[in-house]
C-alpha cells in the first residue's frame, strides 16, 4: 500500500468524518482519480517531438499516454481533423496515489517563488484543475535532454460533493494551498 493511501486510510478519512458528520464511512470523499493532458498543437508538424513529449509524460506518469487526435479541422489554426493535438493519461489506484505524493512533496516545491495553489480553481462539484508551466520540476525529467519546455494540466477528480468538502479532503491529503 503506497504511503499517501495509508495516510487517508488512517488520518485523512477519520477526520473528514468528524469535520463534516458523517454517518457512513462509504460517505467519506477519495480521490477517484488524476488526468494529467499535456497540449502538443505545436507537434503537429514534428513526429519527433510528439514522441518526445509523449516519452516524458509516461516517464512522469508511470504509463502510456494516450495521443488525442483533432475532432475537426480548423483552418485558422491549421489544423486537420485527425491530427495529433495532445496526450494525456488517467491514473488511479496506486499510480495515482504515488504521483500525487510525488506531486505534493517533491515536484511542487521545486516550482520556482512557489507560494502556494490557489483554492480557487474548483469546478463547482468538488474536482480540481491545476496548470502546470515546465515538465522539468518533476525529478524523472533529465534537463539536458529536454527539447522543448511544456506545461500540462492535472485534474484531481473527487467523489465529494461541494468544493468546501473537496478542498479539505487535498488539503488533509497535503496539497500546498497557499494561505
Amino acid at each position: 500500500m503506497t504511503r499517501l493511501k495509508e495516510k487517508y486510510l488512517n488520518e485523512v478519512a477519520p477526520a473528514l468524518m468528524q469535520k463534516f458528520q458523517y454517518k457512513s464511512i462509504m460517505e467519506v470523499p477519495k480521490l477517484e482519480k488524476v488526468v494529467l493532458n499535456m497540449g502538443l498543437g505545436d507537434t503537429k508538424d514534428n513526429a519527433k517531438a510528439l514522441d518526445a513529449a509523449v516519452n516524458e509524460l509516461s516517464l512522469i506518469a508511470g504509463q502510456k499516454p494516450v495521443v488525442i487526435k483533432a475532432k475537426k479541422s480548423v483552418a485558422a489554426f491549421k489544423l486537420r481533423k485527425g491530427m495529433n493535438v495532445g496526450a494525456k493519461v488517467t491514473l488511479r489506484g496506486d499510480r495515482m496515489y504515488q504521483f500525487v505524493d510525488k506531486l505534493f512533496n517533491v515536484a511542487l516545491p521545486r516550482v520556482r517563488d512557489f507560494r502556494g495553489l490557489s483554492t480557487k480553481s474548483f469546478d463547482g462539484r468538488g474536482n480540481y484543475a491545476l496548470g502546470i508551466k515546465e515538465q522539468l520540476i518533476f525529478p524523472e525529467i533529465d534537463y539536458d535532454k529536454v527539447d522543448q519546455i511544456r506545461g500540462m494540466d492535472i485534474i484531481f477528480v473527487t467523489t465529494a460533493k461541494t468544493d468546501e468538502e473537496a478542498r479539505e479532503l487535498l488539503k488533509l491529503l497535503g496539497m500546498p494551498y497557499a494561505n
